[in-house]
Order: C-alpha cells, then sequence, then structure tokens
C-alpha cells in the first residue's frame, strides 16, 4: 500500500521521518521538497481518486466538450 502525506509544519518533518525509518515495515520510497511538485503528485492522486469514484459510479465527470466550454 502506498500512502501519500502531506505535512504542513516543516518542523514536524524531521521527528516523523525518524520515527518511519524506525520501522522496519516501512519504506521511505521518495521524499519531494519541491512545492510545485508535490502539488502536482496531490493533484494527480486526486484525479485518481475521482476515476476510482466514477468506475464505482458514485461520482460523475464532466465530458471533454464541457470542460472545453468552461475555457
Amino acid at each position: 500500500m502506498t500512502i501519500i502525506l502531506d505535512i504542513k509544519e516543516n518542523s514536524r518533518v524531521p521527528f516523523l521521518m525518524e520515527l518511519l525509518k524506525g520501522l522496519k515495515y516501512v519504506n521511505i520510497v521518495k521524499k519531494i521538497d519541491d512545492e510545485r511538485k508535490s502539488q502536482f503528485i496531490t493533484d494527480l492522486a486526486e484525479a485518481f481518486d475521482d476515476v476510482k469514484l466514477y468506475e464505482q459510479g458514485k461520482k460523475k465527470l464532466k465530458s471533454a466538450k464541457d470542460l472545453l466550454n468552461e475555457l
């Protein structure tokens, strides 16, 4: 299972990282400090969640035509 965390307080990051490193069952794949990249990953994860909800019939997505009309 993969979990993406967004830590709001930078002062807490060192403590959390040390805590996670101490857990043998947790593998830190990548740490992203760049705010733009971090926001992109958050948006992408949200998009995947939307697709999953759509496939389950729990969410209706806009058509490409509707998206273009908004522009």
